[in-house]
């Protein structure tokens, strides 16, 4: 699919990695919709961008919310055919610590916004993307989620993270098969550790620490960086039901 073809919603659009992409989405000649929490700065970001962008205020967890974004996005730009999924939460804490076990509700609350949050968008999209007429390779739409390397290489205290991005990254083949004969794609980016909003609030010497961790290049990714696969994945129409660690060869070590 070609970006100046693309009808996007991008869930966590506002900020990050999310961000990165609806600029390049918008960049490559696309309509983009950015799909955040009410109190983000989706309303901010799509006044900049002008007449090819919406804000669409949504909670990923609730099929409502996520249904009125895709009517949204299908009733200003006449339909939707791509999906990019940045919206998510990180919650550390060990399985038990000193405070006792970790908070059940926060293990919910993780797996609900990660995990369940990207199905439900995925389901609704995909839902809008079958009416799509087939293009000339007879594909109606692409997903792109968004798990990470701690679905691998989980370290001590990112149990509930590791497990929703684990869940992400075991669901992508499946959706991809129930997907193939209506012409929709999937496929998700497993990051590293990149320059986002959420490292941002860490000191600088844990983010340079973290960056030495990488073996090349040795910084921080750049979410510019996450953007350019997710518009990759959407014009390279042969990625299918691929998880792609976007990484700088890191593996993580226990802490």
């Amino acid at each position: 699919m070609q970006l100046s073809e693309s009808v996007a919603m991008v869930t966590g659009g506002a900020s990050g990695l999310g961000e990165a992409t609806i600029r390049r989405l918008h960049e490559g000649g696309g309509r983009v919709a950015i799909c955040d929490l009410p109190q983000s700065k989706g309303e901010a970001l799509a006044a900049e961008l002008g007449e090819r962008a919406i804000f669409c205020p949504t909670d990923v967890t609730s099929e409502a919310a996520v249904q009125d974004a895709v009517s949204s996005t299908v009733g200003r730009f006449g339909s939707v055919n791509t999906l990019v999924n940045c919206a998510g939460i990180g919650m550390a804490g060990r399985t038990v610590s000193r405070q006792g076990p970790f908070p059940l509700d926060v293990f919910a609350k993780t797996i609900e916004i990660n995990l369940i949050g990207t199905f439900n968008c995925i389901r609704l999209a995909a839902a809008a993307m079958v009416n799509n007429p087939p293009n000339d390779e007879t594909e109606r739409g692409v997903i792109v989620n968004t798990a990470s390397v701690a679905a691998f290489d989980g370290q001590i205290g990112q149990v509930a993270y590791s497990a929703s991005k684990a869940g992400v990254v075991g669901m992508t083949l499946p959706i991809a098969r129930d997907l193939a004969s209506m012409g929709i794609r999937v496929c998700t980016i497993a990051p590293g550790t990149f320059d986002t909003p959420m490292l941002g609030l860490a000191p600088e010497e844990m983010r340079q620490a973290l960056a030495a961790q990488i073996p090349f290049p040795k910084r921080l990714g750049r979410p510019s960086e996450f953007g350019a696969l997710a518009c990759h994945i959407i014009e390279n129409v042969m990625l299918n039901g691929e998880t792609i660690r976007l990484d700088g060869a890191i593996r993580m070590a226990p802490k």
